[in-house]
């Protein structure tokens, strides 16, 4: 498995792929921050990865 994130441009904060997987449109939940964050902001290869290996992910 590995662990796929995406930093907030805006503030900072780390998300993992699978709170933007489930979501696709978020707003970054960094206090004060109202950045939006998308799954399409990761990496294409990261994006293919996980949707391949979904299953690895599920809580």
């Amino acid at each position: 498995m590995r662990i796929i994130t995406h930093t907030c441009t805006a503030c900072g904060t780390v998300v993992s792929a699978n709170e933007l997987e489930s979501n696709r449109v978020m707003k970054c939940p960094g206090l004060g921050c109202e950045n939006v964050l998308r799954f399409t902001d990761l990496p294409e290869e990261e994006r293919t990865f996980f949707l391949d290996h979904a299953e690895q992910y599920e809580l």
